[in-house]
């Protein structure tokens, strides 16, 4: 379809389906918690997160059962977790619990607990744990290409995940929780208890030459350490890569440090540090058998994987970073349906571009009036704010320094790359966001954030001259501040400005 066509329609994006609010209470080996979601099916925000350490797999090792203190921490959580869910209003509520209660002798004391409360409790199985970890690493990073690593406190999920899918899972009894009974059996026995279980499952090698995908709280807890030791600029979790020999080295530094000063560490859950020694073994174990190429944290895992595998097949399609872009400007901005044709308008000035580009380009369009409510001295600052600090998925840090330059140059910041945008991006790709902030500002201050003057104009390159298409009645249109945003991209481009209506 070509992009005057593309102007004429109506976009899509108008037609937005009535959120529904659900909400998943995860009754997990180490913890319980209740997340609230509202908004988009394919991304929907979080509204509501809290966890309790009820550490019910805790005591699985020594007497196979949940123990008495861990059974009272969980009623109390579920009571509360089920009152507010009631309050919050949820039209749907799905309780779930995994490898403590499946495994203890006792599982069936949490479940009538859990009853008596109104809840209807899912006993997932190993298998569906692993399913459900492998949707939620694909919901969040749709390409990813390797092998997927859900720990809980009771049990570890792998996940072979490709081009989409989720092909072979296993699940093993190497829960946190577990490990330091093994550990405690003498030097090198955890490691080869993980490479006799690969071998046996037949997983040895499996990951060779590919990316280990971390799922769990304990190993993000391990991606925060290492971003605070690195002094690394952008304090997003998710699609954190970290190399094999820097899980070695975190394995000596935990021991180094001591459980005190991993505590002091800026937003590193203190409930992790008894067993982030534990994760660091087992973390460095698999990858050395399975022969990953390095580890990228996963913000999402199983709550998402659950919500997920109930999509249909063309809700999974859809880009996330667009859904969550365009569901943001829906909320924030001015005009719902402004980005879409922003984008359409300005696409010919990038035809070179390949789809990795063309959606981040997209996305930037999308996000191009969040800034209007900020006051007018920070309106660049609050877009740059909120491409890299967003709740995106899809993305990686490269991408969020594109967008924020984009949305800051967009938004009246200048060609500049503020800290950290210039620290997480060559400068061969802020450049071209820069390029990409020039023609959004021009595209706003004509139009002046309304459709109709995108529709009926358009710009282009033509030979040296970035020329200007304008209707004869929407003339009247080129003013001085226009003139003035078109001749900076011109400029930029190394192009001259020229104007023709008719």
């Amino acid at each position: 379809m070509s992009v005057s066509n593309l102007l004429q329609r109506k976009p899509r994006a108008l037609a937005v389906p009535k959120a529904r609010r659900t909400a998943i209470i995860d009754i997990g080996s180490n913890s319980i918690r209740l997340v609230v979601y509202d908004g988009a099916a394919r991304l929907p925000a979080i509204l509501f997160n809290e966890k309790v350490m009820a550490g019910l797999g805790r005591s699985l090792a020594e007497t196979g059962a949940i123990g008495d203190d861990a059974l009272v921490v969980a009623t109390t959580a579920l009571a509360r977790f089920s009152s507010l869910a009631r309050e919050m209003e949820v039209d749907s509520l799905r309780t779930v619990a995994t490898a403590a209660v499946r495994d203890a002798s006792n599982g069936d004391r949490l479940l009538d607990i859990a009853r008596a409360l109104g809840l209807k409790v899912e006993l997932l199985s190993g298998e569906a744990e692993a399913l459900a970890a492998g949707y939620g690493v694909l919901s969040g990073i749709p390409e990813a290409d390797g092998i997927v690593g859900d720990l809980g406190g009771g049990s570890l999920e792998l996940v072979r995940v490709v081009a989409g899918t989720v092909t072979d899972r296993v699940s093993f009894p190497l829960g946190v929780l577990r490990l330091e009974a093994i550990r405690s059996q003498g030097k090198g026995v955890l490691d080869k208890t993980v490479a006799r279980m690969l071998d046996e499952a037949g997983w040895s090698k499996r990951g060779e030459g590919l990316p280990f995908y971390l799922v769990g709280g304990s190993w993000r807890a391990l991606a925060r350490l290492d971003m605070h030791l690195t002094g690394y600029p952008l304090p997003v979790i998710h699609e954190y890569a970290m190399p094999a020999s820097t899980i070695t080295r975190l394995q000596r530094t935990i021991a180094q440090m001591g459980k005190s000063r991993i505590r002091s560490v800026p937003n590193l859950s203190s409930g992790r540090v008894a067993t982030l020694e534990h994760a660091a073994a087992l973390l460095g174990a698999l990858i050395r058998h399975l022969g990953s190429s390095e580890t990228v944290a996963s913000a999402f895992g199983l709550r998402e994987g659950l919500l997920y595998g109930e999509l249909t097949l063309e809700e999974r399609r859809a880009d996330p970073l667009i859904v969550a872009a365009r569901d943001e400007a829906r909320r924030s901005g001015r005009f719902p349906e402004h980005g879409d044709l922003l984008d359409a308008w300005i696409a010919p000035l990038f035809g070179d571009e390949d789809e990795s580009l063309t959606r981040l380009r997209h996305a930037a369009c999308l996000l191009a009036d969040v800034g209007w409510r900020a006051n007018p001295e920070f309106r660049a600052e609050r877009g740059m704010e909120i491409a890299l600090h967003g709740n995106w998925v899809g993305i990686d840090a490269r991408g969020r320094a594109s967008l924020a330059q984009a949305l800051f140059t967009s938004l009246g910041g200048g060609l500049e790359s503020p800290t950290p945008v210039g620290q997480l991006a060559p400068p061969e790709a802020l450049e071209r966001a820069r390029l990409w902030g020039l023609a959004m500002r021009l595209g706003q201050r004509l139009s002046g954030g309304v459709a109709g003057p995108l529709r009926r104009s358009r710009v282009a390159i033509e030979g040296e001259v970035l020329q200007l298409h304008l209707r004869e009645d929407d003339a009247a249109l080129y003013g001085e501040a226009v003139e003035k945003r078109h001749r900076a991209l011109a400029g930029a481009l190394g192009l001259t400005a020229g104007v023709e209506v008719g």
